[in-house]
């Protein structure tokens, strides 16, 4: 509770700054043209490799903004956006800084970044992989 309170006004702040708008025009020329399932899919692997670094709830604050506005500009509904952001927030699986859970077993398991990398990667492309293709089937 007090990280999403704790980043709203980071993501106010980016909306403020203008950096939102340098966010969005960047993804909006490489993606310009492109079909809804190549945003959709863009956007999750942009979210998904934030969400590596940052927590999952963080990364969803954060990219909400991003996702509403591609949203707008591309004709893209923003709940097929917002639930393609969610579901790529929660895809915390490649390293062990990603999830506190992950950063729990490290010692114990005597885990090592690579352990994580070898097993949550191939998760992580297959979660975003399904799930957008399921966003993209249903929500656009």
């Amino acid at each position: 509770l007090v990280m999403i309170a704790a980043m709203l006004p980071v993501a106010t702040a980016l909306e403020n700054s203008g950096a939102l708008d340098l966010i969005v025009g960047a993804l909006s020329g490489a993606l310009d043209g492109a079909p809804a399932i190549v945003t959709i899919f863009s956007l999750m692997l942009l979210t998904s490799l934030l969400s590596q670094v940052v927590s999952n709830t963080a990364t969803a604050v954060l990219v909400a903004p991003v996702a509403i506005e591609i949203g707008s500009r591309f004709g893209i509904g923003p709940e097929a956006l917002l639930i393609a952001v969610a579901i790529a927030a929660s895809t915390a699986f490649a390293t062990p800084v990603a999830s506190p859970v992950n950063a729990l077993v490290l010692g114990p398991g005597r885990y090592r970044f690579a352990d994580y990398l070898r097993a949550g990667v191939a998760l992580q492309l297959l979660v975003l992989l399904v799930g957008g293709a399921l966003v993209a089937l249903f929500a656009v």
